[in-house]
């Protein structure tokens, strides 16, 4: 009885999280429209426009910094004080950054917006570094990487809907209001629902996870092999995904590639997305504890016939032809990855290495598709990466999924590296940078996440 229990507050605290994932998906693709919207508000130039994302990205890595310089002094805080408490003040903290959108917009600073945006990466640091373990704590080691698959696919809708409902809100329901005021009320709305997840959460009966063991101070997280290696696959994965998806429309814009109009290349972009949000609920399904074989394939073929269904209706038959035979060619993968985390990680890896040599050597659909299909490959390395990295650590796992979610630095870096290529030596060519990346995630996989023997 009692472990039916433990089940179902397992299950109810899942719940409230997935809609938390959901909304910090939300809201950093939020950041994709406020750029042009800010850009022409305060007449920026590109560069100055782009501060939008570093103030955004700076604020995990001097989150993170933070607390890992404070767990190293005196103890981690989210032992101390519980992943309950660390979720309710990262969600506080996002809704006093979305709040300051309000007296931005009144004051017309183009500076008060970057502070509000670093104020909110702050609250999503805190929300990262307590809600990614806790997930991947909510049951069995086993298949702890199916409930983060799970969680973070709640996130890619997250992403794959802010530009739709982000865009009709700030270019056209508010698109009248004077000067920068078109985002004060979708903001103040975003705070409100902080504070009302706060609260829900307060009120949750979460499992509380504090070790036993004192939350000790000092290096101990650096210590293991795994989480080392893990950070620098975290800060791959990261800038590799973000270049890919930041040079994307300038590249299908290519006379070679297909010559789109930026609305048009924009189709591919939304699919890009929505491949990765698939992949993650496949993952969820593959890597889950299912004992029914035959239960699990029936669901993760009826996935991908759904996603393709989807790409059909909301693009063309077309495109959903392609997409559908790349699901297929997923589906092996997951097969033959046979349910393990670092070996589907490996493989998947090893798959985005070979679509990125063919978008290299190639022009017109095969490169564009090549490029395309990366987000169903990239879809479970978030979640294989982050499990594999903090399997064993204990009493430092918190303190380890800080440094992890300061490595999300690389979307600051990586982007700003392939930009460099990509004027030096032309866009095609720029996409040599992520194939690093792939390679390092492949070797994580195949041994970098092997504690010290």
């Amino acid at each position: 009885m009692h472990n039916n229990s433990t089940q179902k507050s397992n299950t109810s605290a899942f719940i409230s999280l997935t809609f938390l994932f959901f909304m910090w998906g939300f809201m950093t693709v939020l950041n994709d429209i406020l750029i042009p919207y800010l850009k022409d508000a305060f007449h920026l130039n590109h560069t100055q426009a782009m501060l939008v994302q570093f103030a955004f990205f700076a604020a995990y890595f001097v989150g993170s910094l933070i607390y890992f310089i404070v767990s190293v002094i005196s103890g981690d805080p989210i032992n101390k004080l519980g992943y309950k408490k660390g979720i309710i003040a990262g969600l506080i903290v996002s809704a006093i950054g979305a709040l300051l959108f309000y007296p931005a917009a009144q004051f017309h600073i183009y500076g008060f917006f970057l502070t509000a945006l670093f104020v909110l990466g702050l609250g999503f640091t805190l929300l990262q570094i307590a809600a990614n373990p806790y997930v991947a704590i909510l049951g069995s080691e086993r298949s702890a990487s199916a409930r983060l698959n799970l969680a973070q696919g709640f996130n890619s809708l997250g992403t794959t809907l802010a530009p739709v409902v982000g865009g009709f809100l700030i270019f056209t329901f508010f698109k009248d209001a004077q000067g920068s005021d078109a985002v004060k009320i979708p903001y103040f709305i975003f705070a409100l629902v902080f504070l009302s997840l706060a609260v829900f959460i307060k009120f949750t009966p979460l499992p509380r996870f504090t070790n036993r063991d004192d939350a000790a101070p000092g290096f101990g997280a650096l210590k293991h092999r795994q989480l080392v290696f893990g950070m620098i696959a975290i800060f791959m994965y990261v800038g590799g995904e973000v270049s890919i998806g930041s040079m994307m429309i300038n590249y299908l814009g290519l006379p070679e590639i297909g010559g789109f109009r930026k609305v048009d290349a924009s189709v591919y972009v939304a699919i890009y997305w929505g491949g990765q949000m698939t992949g993650r609920f496949l993952g969820a399904v593959s890597l889950s504890n299912m004992q029914n074989k035959n239960l699990k394939i029936a669901l993760m073929i009826g996935i991908a016939i759904l996603a393709t269904l989807i790409v059909g209706l909301s693009t063309s038959w077309w495109n959903a032809r392609i997409f559908g035979l790349f699901l297929v060619a997923n589906l092996v993968a997951f097969f033959l990855g046979k349910s393990v985390a670092n070996r589907t990680l490996y493989i998947f890896a090893m798959v985005n290495i070979v679509l990125l040599v063919v978008a290299l050597t190639n022009s017109g659909r095969a490169a564009l598709w090549s490029i395309v299909a990366m987000g169903l490959f990239n879809s479970i390395m978030w979640s294989n990466i982050f499990t594999l990295s903090i399997t064993g650590l204990g009493k430092y796992t918190s303190q380890a999924s800080s440094l992890l979610v300061m490595m999300i630095l690389g979307g600051a870096i990586l982007p700003v590296i392939m930009g460099l290529v990509a004027d030096g030596f032309g866009v095609h060519l720029s996409f040599i940078i992520p194939v690093f990346s792939y390679i390092y995630i492949a070797f994580y996989g195949m041994n970098g996440y092997k504690p010290k023997e």
